[in-house]
């Protein structure tokens, strides 16, 4: 019945975010050629409609896979705002860059450009303000007590408490949790306004007089000896039965389970990027990203050779040994930032506010990470990828590696010119430790819509770097 709902309400979702697509774009046109708003080319009038309009049958498509690929139809119970909205401008980004990309390939280059940049902003615009109204309208009938989902926890746990604090701090979500069942823990225990109702066993007295719709199996860590008796009992009352698993301690992120034909094997971490189909599409669009990139830099890149040349003497590129994919080592490019200096001392030390070592123009190159554009070239080769955790010298790794728990995961992707922490502000003078809990969530949680999301957000935030000595 759950999943039944949830498919409708997508399938709506659905058609209204077509007709929000569509009256963006139509809203887009009505501004420039009839509002008169902008003024018209001279000579020309405004174009048939059909030409324009034709083209919804390609851009709604083109919209509604972006939106699925982006988890904008993902269920609305958990969905945060911030990532919403984020999501939000990286599909419609990626929408406009695609279409106008087509038709420049095309050679169809009388579709006014300035409708699209128009269609562009309308239609953030208008998703933004439709998924707020729905979001708010789910908001104001679960406070009434509907719509609604009651839950059951089996096994007082970590786990338990965890999920119950996450329900508490979520209204929105319409969870209530009627209680915990449990053998260990006395009844009329309560946490946080949740109650030990009694003992898994009376189970079959208190499903008839709870109206429930899903039972969470909390189990702790040293009952699973019980839990194929547990779930069984569960799933004789009908009622939908989901396993929250306490073990944190032993696997501290998402697991990932393979079918080993038929049998299911828990990977301690899920890493998407050991796919070979995920790593192959990321390297090509780290190739084809890179080539774009050193093309379109190529005047700055050309502008700082010619200054680092002229206010400093020594080499115009530094290179520097980092680690990188499978503990590898390799020489990562950067413009000179600093004057020339030995080997031992470089390898010491961090840069220090006012570090004396940074010239004038480095200042300025590493504020705005100007410095780091030679790293396409690295790209380009294969050492780095555009997205990834920043890579480090291995003083330091055989260093963090002793001093911080899980810190040589980081090393089962390629390092990146930008990533998750960057995007977050952990950059220069930061938190290691913080600093790989973003790394972390990134190798885990990769997708191309989140590399796409980082890039994006690099170029508003990403860039100036406040840390940066």
């Amino acid at each position: 019945m759950i999943k039944d709902n949830q498919k409708h309400f997508n399938r709506l979702h659905i058609v209204i975010d077509a007709v929000v697509i569509a009256a963006a774009y139509a809203f887009a046109w009505y501004i420039r050629f009839i509002s008169g708003w902008i003024p018209p080319v001279e000579g020309a009038g405004p174009p048939e409609p059909v030409k324009y309009f034709t083209l919804l049958w390609y851009i709604i498509p083109i919209y509604l896979i972006l939106c699925s690929i982006f988890h904008l139809y993902s269920p609305k119970r958990v969905a945060g705002r911030k990532t919403e909205i984020l999501n939000i401008l990286a599909v419609n980004t990626t929408g406009v860059g695609l279409i106008i990309g087509v038709l420049y390939f095309l050679n169809l280059m009388h579709y006014s450009r300035t409708t699209f940049g128009l269609f562009y902003i309308i239609s953030i615009i208008f998703q933004i303000i439709t998924r707020t109204i729905i979001k708010n309208f789910l908001h104001v009938i679960r406070t009434k007590g509907r719509n609604v989902k009651y839950v059951l926890l089996v096994g007082y746990s970590r786990a338990a408490e965890e999920y119950i604090n996450r329900i508490l701090s979520n209204p929105e979500w319409g969870y209530v949790v009627r209680g915990i069942l449990d053998d260990k823990v006395k009844a009329g225990t309560i946490y946080r306004g949740v109650k030990v109702l009694g003992r898994i066993d009376n189970l079959d007295v208190i499903l008839p007089d709870n109206k429930l719709d899903e039972i969470a199996v909390t189990l702790a860590l040293k009952e699973y000896g019980r839990l194929e008796e547990i779930v069984f009992l569960c799933e004789k009352s009908g009622i939908h039965t989901k396993f929250i698993p306490d073990y944190n301690s032993v696997i501290p992120s998402r697991p990932y389970t393979e079918d080993l034909q038929g049998l299911p094997v828990i990977n301690i971490r899920h890493v998407p990027l050991t796919n070979t189909m995920n790593a192959f599409f990321k390297r090509l669009t780290d190739l084809v990203g890179s080539i774009f990139g050193i093309l379109i830099s190529s005047p700055i890149l050309l502008f700082c050779t010619i200054v680092i040349k002229c206010t400093s003497k020594g080499s115009i590129i530094f290179s520097q040994e980092r680690v990188g994919l499978h503990n590898r080592s390799y020489k990562m490019y950067k413009f000179r930032s600093m004057q020339e200096q030995c080997d031992e001392r470089e390898k010491g030390c961090w840069t220090v506010k006012d570090d004396p070592r940074v010239t004038k123009f480095g200042k300025f190159m590493r504020k705005t990470s100007l410095d780091e554009l030679p790293q396409l070239f690295n790209i380009f080769l294969g050492n780095m990828s555009l997205v990834g955790p920043r890579p480090e010298r291995p003083q330091f790794v055989e260093k963090f590696k002793e001093e911080i728990p899980r810190y040589m995961i980081k090393h089962q992707v390629r390092p990146g010119l930008t990533g998750w922490a960057q995007v977050n502000g952990y950059r220069g003078n930061t938190s290691i430790k913080k600093r790989i809990e973003f790394d972390l969530y990134y190798i885990e949680n990769w997708t191309y819509g989140f590399d796409i999301r980082i890039l994006f957000l690099t170029i508003f935030k990403g860039f100036i770097n406040k840390n940066a000595y």
